[in-house]
């Protein structure tokens, strides 16, 4: 048995196919980490999001920005963007059902490999303050809004950069709002956990002030294994215990695996396929 993590697929279905082939995927002895943003921008959510529905006994995935969006978009509780994909899925005969399914995914996992060590899967990162414990009973909460009867509340007020830093009395949809940007959205912060959301960049172009958030001195979280993805510009990147898997598949670039028990990265390049023109 074989446990793989595999960065931001994005609908780059063929890519994904093509990943699961160059490892040998077994469903029934291997396992998946995905680490978020399944769906959107390339031309296969569709076919990616039934792949995962269909193989969920060997899949465990946590939930990015494009996959919140998703939800957002399918109940019109938010206006699509031009570059989205999720027609598709939002018109297929099965897509509540996998939207459903989508919706009742984790923010956070923690889990333990073969040798008995914890890690912990996210899809953008964690706040300096928090330890692994704490990040995941916050990824609860927000789990809870999501799977609970009025969850298009929460779809509706996700949205926006405020407030951008933790504080432990933080109450409701402002605290929610903040554990799902640190999770999904941020990519750097101040040392104090200021967190900023319009960089994209590559790491030495990172804003004065401001650093990757698994370079904070004395993160929290620091002593167990994270593996994320969403920074694509910062690529294939492994530091301070923080493996990041988004190598920008979706622009060109690969799809990036890694073997848990080995440490074996494995990649596969960008298929055509997947590709879709921005409308003019």
């Amino acid at each position: 048995m074989a446990t793989y993590a595999i960065g931001d697929i994005q609908g780059c279905y063929n890519a994904f196919i093509a990943l699961l082939n160059q490892l040998q995927f077994n469903p029934k002895a291997d396992q998946l980490r995905l680490v978020g943003d399944l769906i959107n921008r390339g031309g296969g959510s569709l076919e990616v999001l039934r792949w995962c529905y269909q193989h969920q006994s060997c899949v465990k995935v946590v939930l990015g920005n494009h996959d919140l969006h998703a939800l957002a978009v399918a109940h019109e509780l938010k206006k699509a963007h031009k570059s989205d994909t999720l027609h598709a899925i939002i018109d297929a005969h099965d897509g509540t059902e996998l939207l459903t399914w989508l919706r009742n995914q984790p923010l956070m996992l923690v889990d333990r490999d073969e040798h008995q060590n914890d890690y912990a899967v996210i899809h953008a990162g964690l706040l300096p303050q928090w330890s692994i414990q704490n990040a995941l009973a916050y990824a609860h909460e927000v789990e809870a809004a999501l799977q609970a009867d009025d969850y298009r509340d929460f779809l509706t007020q996700m949205y926006g950069n405020t407030p951008n830093i933790w504080q432990d009395d933080l109450i409701g949809m402002d605290r929610l709002r903040v554990i799902t940007n640190a999770m999904t959205r941020m990519r750097i912060c101040r040392a104090g956990g200021e967190m900023e959301f319009a960089f994209k960049g590559e790491l030495q172009n990172v804003p004065a002030g401001y650093m990757p958030w698994f370079k904070v001195a004395n993160r929290q979280s620091q002593a167990t294994k994270i593996l994320c993805g969403h920074w694509s510009a910062l690529g294939l990147s492994q530091h301070n215990n923080v493996i990041s898997l988004d190598t920008g598949c979706l622009w060109g670039g690969q799809l990036t695996a890694i073997c848990l028990e080995t440490a074996v990265i494995t990649q596969v390049q960008h298929d055509a396929r997947d590709f879709v023109a921005k409308p003019v």
